[in-house]
């Protein structure tokens, strides 16, 4: 096996990412064991270091992209869809996002070599560089599509820039439109198939299918199975041509695998360089800011309360070091009601930004840069992306032997090479 100075190079490295806690359910081991292997009290046993090698590591370096694929990230947020593909040897083109403050935390985490654009409404679809991949988070909104158009009542075939005119996904759809790229990958909450009892998301399964002419297959994920968080959210992948997709290719632990351990400020716990100006956490562990007042804590018990005497099931949520959480939301930076951490004396706290920031699955490298209002935000809009990095394995080498089949074939008018008949599985997995 390696030796040990090597096993504790590779434990520093896992360290930078991940809390010793995690690390120590990742090793199932107890916590103290990971303790004296960094201060070399205590070596480790042959089957260490290997285990240790499976814990995936970013760094900085890797977050550039290999450039094996390009991509665009339109409504980018924060970076979870740029962090994933990358991941995977991706490299972004073009990058959308309005909210300055999500610029600012995009910007001191990734390597942009092109300027972040604004409103995407404005952005001219033809001035979007080619791109393989397509990735976005985009924003649900009504569809109006009562009483439509003149076209309708003439009885000729309206498409998707009548039926999703003033919509962002419009913009997503115009985008497509003009690009043409090989794949797509969107995301959205899960209400999207019920919104507007369902028409809004078969106005989109018929603009992306009928009116562009992908090949389009939806699934709800739990991100449960990748993160101490229960939050499902639909994801809608399509494909210009054939593809053998499968969404029970996707590789998932079981659902609760992770707790809240993983993710939890520890006593004696390094914290990462970029996070020691923020005031998260002081010499007596969790800074008192993070703690509810008597106030709020007497107020939340009592809505709690009053809901359940009502038979509703609204109130705050509690959770320890063996539990998993709610959904983390936009709305959390309010009174972070829906995931409070039990103390042992006194009111709960809430979760610190870098709590957050680890419970979306974004590893400790990832800065953050503003207050912890836009960081409630920017972490409860984002996406998981440890998640969305199992996607974009999967989609990898599609794409890659797409591409390569297309390059072989250029200028041949007949294409001879297509992929097995797709058996149109859309599983739900949640």
């Amino acid at each position: 096996m390696e030796s040990y100075e090597e096993f504790g190079e590779y434990l520093r490295k896992a360290r930078i990412h991940y809390s010793q806690s995690e690390i120590a359910m990742h090793m199932q081991c107890d916590i103290r064991q990971v303790r004296r292997w960094e201060t070399g009290e205590s070596k480790p046993k042959p089957y260490a270091i290997e285990r240790l090698k499976q814990l995936p590591l970013f760094t900085q370096s890797e977050h550039k992209g290999t450039g094996d694929f390009t991509f665009v990230d339109l409504f980018a947020g924060i970076g979870g869809f740029r962090l994933a593909f990358e991941s995977v040897g991706g490299k972004c083109v073009f990058t959308s996002e309005w909210d300055r403050f999500c610029q600012k935390t995009y910007h001191e985490n990734f390597d942009v070599d092109h300027e972040i654009s604004g409103d995407i409404t404005k952005i001219p679809a033809d001035s979007i560089p080619d791109h393989d991949i397509l990735v976005a988070g985009f924003p649900c909104q009504p569809f109006s599509i009562a009483g439509v158009s003149k076209k309708n009542s003439l009885g000729r075939k309206h498409g998707f820039m009548c039926e999703a005119q003033g919509t962002l996904f419009f913009d997503v759809a115009r985008i497509i439109a003009e690009k043409r790229p090989k794949a797509f990958l969107l995301e959205n909450v899960k209400n999207l198939r019920s919104h507007d009892r369902g028409r809004t998301f078969e106005v989109i399964m018929g603009t992306l299918r009928d009116e562009l002419g992908y090949d389009v297959y939806s699934c709800v994920i739990d991100a449960k199975h990748l993160v101490p968080q229960h939050r499902e959210r639909i994801f809608i992948v399509g494909f210009l041509d054939p593809v053998p997709w499968d969404w029970e290719l996707l590789q998932l632990p079981e659902k609760g695998s992770r707790t809240m351990s993983s993710v939890l400020h520890t006593r004696g716990a390094l914290e990462p360089d970029h996070d020691r100006s923020k005031g998260y956490v002081n010499g007596r562990g969790v800074n008192q800011k993070y703690v509810l007042s008597d106030k709020l804590w007497a107020y939340l018990q009592q809505y709690a309360m009053n809901h359940r005497a009502k038979g509703n099931g609204f109130g705050f949520g509690l959770v320890g070091p063996e539990d998993t959480a709610r959904t983390l939301s936009a709305r959390y930076y309010k009174d972070g009601s829906e995931i409070l951490v039990r103390r042992t004396r006194g009111n709960p706290r809430r979760l610190t930004p870098r709590e957050c920031a680890r419970l979306m699955g974004y590893p400790d490298t990832f800065k953050i840069p503003v207050s912890d209002t836009q960081a409630y935000k920017q972490f409860g809009n984002s996406v998981v992306p440890l998640l969305v990095m199992e996607i974009a394995r999967i989609m990898k080498p599609i794409i890659l032997d797409d591409l390569i089949q297309s390059s072989l074939l250029a200028g041949i008018q007949e294409r001879f090479y297509m992929y097995p008949n797709n058996p149109g599985i859309s599983a739900k997995i949640a």
